[in-house]
């Protein structure tokens, strides 16, 4: 009977949603991670995060330079216009191989350039251009997030309205708002956070904390619900 008991149990567990967390240019998992420690440990604690480095070396100054100590890494490279991009298959090919050897992953977590690519992937995944052979993803937490520009890119990542649920972050003197605002109009329902910084990863006041909770609990609902159903791709998170 006890036994019975102990497996029902552990049939109601829900785990923790995992995020491959990716970080901004020039920087490093480490860093990423840091900056994260901001957010408070009922939030923290209620996702499995997990910080990766980028492939290539950085290839210049560092804007953290000096307030985080090296190495820095970069996800790709990009000309001045941020039309043009380098290694961006190598990257895609990267993050899969990371996701294949230590997954499964349930969501991405991106700042800047993390966040660039972050919030494209899961439509270049539908599309048949990266992330093939891994589970699709289906949540997104986007920190100071934009558009690729490139028509080659943005025809497969926003061509249509991407459905999984997603957080973004937009600061108010962050140089990059513009683009994150207009990059919500990629996504169906998106939770906002609105903070009065910069380009960087925000601490959550009281507003932004009720709308963080409140992505945290469609996730935890979305993930009860595939248990429910027995849909194992969602459920083993």
């Amino acid at each position: 009977m006890g036994s019975e008991i102990e497996a029902e149990t552990k049939s109601n567990i829900i785990n923790k949603p995992r995020f491959l967390c990716l970080h901004g240019f020039r920087t490093s998992a480490h860093i990423l991670k840091t900056q994260m420690g901001k957010w408070p440990d009922s939030v923290l604690d209620r996702l499995d995060l997990v910080f990766l480095d980028a492939p290539f070396p950085a290839q210049g100054k560092s804007e953290v330079d000096g307030i985080f100590d090296p190495p820095y890494y970069e996800w790709f490279q990009f000309d001045q216009e941020f039309m043009e991009y380098r290694n961006l298959d190598e990257c895609f090919a990267f993050i899969q191989d990371y996701m294949i050897k230590h997954g499964p992953f349930d969501g991405l977590l991106g700042f800047s350039q993390g966040a660039i690519l972050s919030a494209a992937l899961p439509s270049l995944q539908a599309a048949g251009v990266a992330l093939t052979k891994v589970p699709k993803i289906k949540f997104l937490i986007i920190i100071s997030g934009a558009s690729f520009r490139s028509e080659k890119v943005a025809d497969k990542a926003y061509s249509s309205p991407t459905k999984c649920p997603s957080l973004h972050f937009l600061g108010e003197t962050d140089f990059l708002k513009p683009y994150g605002t207009k990059l919500l109009e990629s996504f169906v329902d998106p939770f906002v956070v609105h903070h009065p910084r910069g380009h960087t990863i925000p601490r959550l006041d009281e507003k932004g904390m009720v709308t963080v909770t409140n992505f945290i609990e469609k996730i935890y609902k979305e993930v009860d619900a595939a248990c429910k159903e027995g849909n194992t791709e969602i459920a083993a998170v």
